[in-house]
């Protein structure tokens, strides 16, 4: 199971941490993808981190959001910095082992003055 949570109202330039809960024991050979996704558009991808803690970011966030994990909790992160009007949406987390890939349920980001 993967439950997410943290999201919210933010002001424009505002930040939230965004969490992504995995139960159970992680295998090796896992990644964790953050996504995000408006009504009307596709799901896009935001960041990965996979198990040795290697981090990829899509261009439209790199700089600004962040990913990690507590291996302790089973937990990942997805910090938001300095946020803008259009990064408010639906945020995702996926959680992809050897078994297969788990969606979280999303979690709303709205970011307004």
């Amino acid at each position: 199971q993967v439950v997410e949570s943290g999201g919210g109202l933010v002001q424009p330039g505002g930040s939230l941490r965004l969490s992504c809960k995995v139960s159970g024991n992680i295998p090796g050979g896992f990644s964790l993808a953050w996504y995000r996704q408006v009504p009307g558009k596709r799901r896009a991808s935001l960041a990965t981190i996979a198990e040795d803690d290697t981090t990829n970011y899509a261009a439209s966030v790199r700089g600004r959001f962040a990913v990690s994990r507590d291996a302790a909790t089973n937990t990942f992160y997805l910090q938001l910095n300095d946020l803008k009007d259009e990064d408010t949406a639906t945020y995702y987390c996926y959680f992809v082992d050897d078994s297969g890939g788990t969606w979280g349920q999303g979690t709303q980001v709205t970011v307004s003055s």
